[in-house]
């Protein structure tokens, strides 16, 4: 009877472990962002759209408007037993080119709480072109072109 009474312990806690095992969750990562040392090697203002995919690859997405930009994404997915995967964790890389295909930006953003955060930025000079002081001050009010020429007749 001893040996029926373990083989019955022995099958509960197979059971028992297993059943644990299938409610752990599983993560599953899907996309591909290059890592910080590979966005290194990329001189903001002298590498071109060729040179960028000889150094990390060409990106699954690019920008919609004139090729303007690359874009690498990487998520990260919840899966646990009968429940619809989460969306746990989500980085961008977004390389953007001039009209000239050369690298004018580098970012890289995450995502908490549903809102997209930059992470790291490399710019080589300002990302409003074309827009004065002023106009970026009052540019909201609709009279920013008025308030400028009132400034600049004085």
């Amino acid at each position: 009877m001893s040996n029926a009474g373990w083989l019955v312990r022995t099958l509960v806690t197979a059971l028992a472990l297993v059943a644990l095992a299938a409610c752990s969750p599983v993560y599953r990562y899907h996309g591909f962002i290059p890592t910080d040392e590979d966005l290194e090697e990329i001189a903001v203002g002298l590498d071109t759209r060729t040179t960028v995919a000889s150094i990390i690859g060409k990106p699954g997405a690019s920008g919609l408007l004139a090729e303007s930009g690359w874009y690498y994404v990487r998520s990260e997915f919840k899966h646990q037993t009968y429940q619809a995967p989460e969306e746990t964790e989500r980085e961008v890389v977004a390389i953007s080119f001039d009209e000239d295909g050369v690298v004018e930006n580098i970012e890289r953003f995450g995502l908490e709480r549903g809102q997209v955060v930059v992470l790291s930025r490399r710019v080589t000079d300002s990302n409003i072109k074309g827009v004065s002081i002023l106009d970026q001050l009052f540019g909201g009010l609709g009279g920013a072109s008025a308030i400028r020429n009132l400034i600049n007749n004085r």
